[in-house]
Parts: structure tokens; C-alpha cells; sequence
């Protein structure tokens, strides 16, 4: 894309270029953490998803902050859809693989990377080039095409009393969700949270007991110990699939937090929500999974 078009496109969502996703009423809230404590969230702009992860990473405290030696971790990439990475539907290939990259480094045990695809798994899984990535970084590939790789867990929440959740889930450690930022056509935005539902087998369950609800619910089973949202090429709308290249913005950017609610909602905000609007960040706050007023946060900007 061009970078004049780029910069229409970005004006028009609410997206200063060089600001990365906080309006005007929030530019001086942004602040370096100080020596006795690390940003709340991490936001990068500027060179490849896995550059600006290493860059992120290692201002939020480092990996061996999230993983120990010895412990099992998931990563919950977007891997759903049979589209190559420059449609933008799932996650860089590049990111996944510098993740798994650290969580070696930190010490762990195993990495395991699963997504419950929505479209054809094998076709999936190859054209994404995240399967290939991962495993080619040291991560383990677990299945999750088949129903008898997930247990029946009880949720409780406000809609969603119980769910088929992957064994990987259940079993890990460390919980590491890791989605590509998008407009989606019936939640609003697909982020950190909603990137969650792929952890389930029951996905119809959520249509139908309604999805805002469900994806805040599932936090109740399990809340990821860290979120990096991948903003690089961003589906702006005709989401989570994408329709046509004129449907994606090049962002160019990498956010980091383990607070989910502040995570997608700052996420959101580059696609022009205001907090709040989003009705399952909105009751993931309520539920006190995480502050949605970013106000109150340490947020570090890094321009590479």
C-alpha cells in the first residue's frame, strides 16, 4: 500500500500515523515505566513483527518474567483460515516463531501451538505458514480437528455455563494468546479475547447464547498470561476473513500486555472504537479481568 494511502486510511479510522493508536486526549498519558516497575502495556511501531516483538518483549520485563523453566506453554495464534499472510486473516508466521523463540530461551519445558480452524485445518495450517513457522522454531503442533481433544469444562458465566476446551488449554502453564488484530462482522473486533474462541470445539455454542457474552465468559475458565496482538497488516473490515487487499491497512505495529481487557481495548481503538463500545471488552471489565480506562495504565510507546 501506498503510504499516501495509507495515511487517508488511517485519518479516516482515527489513527495518527505516528501516534500508533492513543488519541489526543491521551498523548501525555504515555510514560517510560520507571526502575521499580514495568509498562502495563507495550506499544510498537515500525519493522517486522518479530523485530518489534523483541523490542516489546524486552521493555515489558522479558519473557522469563511470563514463562519459567520447566513450565509448559500454549500459544494461541489465528491460524483458522486458508488465506497466506499477506491477506492479513491470521497471524504473522514471523511473530509466532519469535515467540516460541523466547519461550525457549526462558526456559521452557514444551511449547505447543493449536487453533481450532474454521476452514479446512490442513489447508489451513499450511497456507497460514504459522504451522511450519512454529514448528520450525521448536514448537510442538497439537491437533484439534477432531472433538475428542477437548473436555467439557464448566464456565458459569453470564452465558456460557460450560464449554469443549482444548486439552493444550487445560494442561499448559502459561497461556500466550496471540491474535492479528481485525474488524469482525459480529463481534466488532477480533483480538486477544475473542482469539480465545478458537480454544473451543462447541464455536456454534456462542452464535447461538450470544457471542459478546461467550467470549467475555471464557475468561472465567481461562485468562491468558500474556497477549500480543499483531497490528501489522490489519483487516479493516469484511472481517475475520477479509474480502479483497483494498480491505487491509498496513499498521505496522505490534502491541504487548498481560491485561487482556487494556490489551484489546487499545487494540480496538485503532480501528476507531471507543472504550467501551465493544460490548465483550466492555464485560470482560465489568467482570474485573482488566481496566479498560487507559488512563490509569503505564503505557510505554517504542517507535523502531
Amino acid at each position: 500500500m501506498e503510504r499516501r494511502e495509507f495515511l487517508k486510511k488511517s485519518a479516516a479510522l482515527g489513527v495518527g500515523a505516528g501516534l500508533l493508536f492513543l488519541p489526543k486526549s491521551l498523548r501525555g498519558l504515555s510514560r517510560l515505566a520507571d526502575a521499580a516497575s514495568y509498562p502495563d502495556l507495550v506499544a510498537v511501531r515500525g519493522g517486522t513483527p518479530e523485530t518489534m516483538f523483541d523490542r516489546g518483549i524486552k521493555s515489558i520485563g522479558g519473557m522469563d518474567r511470563f514463562v519459567k523453566r520447566g513450565q509448559k506453554v500454549l500459544l494461541k495464534p489465528n491460524m483458522s483460515w486458508d488465506s497466506t499472510p499477506d491477506g492479513a486473516a491470521n497471524t504473522s508466521p514471523g511473530l509466532v516463531a519469535a515467540v516460541v523463540k523466547h519461550c525457549l530461551d526462558a526456559g521452557a519445558a514444551k511449547v505447543v501451538v493449536m487453533d481450532h480452524s474454521i476452514e479446512f485445518w490442513k489447508n489451513s495450517l499450511q497456507n497460514s505458514g504459522v504451522h511450519a513457522a512454529a514448528t520450525s522454531a521448536g514448537a510442538i503442533y497439537a491437533p484439534a480437528e477432531s472433538e475428542g481433544y477437548y473436555q467439557n469444562v464448566a464456565v458459569n458465566g453470564l452465558r456460557l455455563k460450560e464449554a469443549m476446551i482444548h486439552e493444550a488449554v487445560l494442561e499448559c502453564d502459561v497461556l500466550i494468546s496471540i491474535p492479528v488484530l481485525k474488524h469482525h462482522g459480529g463481534a466488532g473486533v477480533s483480538i486477544a479475547a475473542k482469539n480465545l474462541m478458537g480454544c473451543v470445539w462447541n464455536r456454534r455454542t456462542y452464535h447461538s447464547d450470544g457471542l459478546q457474552s461467550c467470549v467475555a465468559d471464557f475468561l472465567m475458565a481461562r485468562k491468558p498470561d500474556l497477549s500480543i496482538v499483531d497490528a501489522d497488516k490489519v483487516i479493516t473490515k469484511n472481517g475475520p476473513r477479509g474480502g479483497s487487499p483494498s480491505d487491509i491497512v498496513e499498521m505496522n505495529s505490534l502491541l504487548i500486555s498481560r491485561d487482556i481487557v487494556a490489551i484489546d481495548t487499545a487494540a480496538s481503538m485503532m480501528l476507531g472504537h471507543k472504550p467501551g463500545e465493544i460490548e465483550h471488552i466492555r464485560l470482560a471489565a465489568e467482570a474485573g479481568f482488566g481496566r479498560m480506562d487507559l488512563s490509569k495504565l503505564n503505557i510505554e510507546r517504542i517507535k523502531i
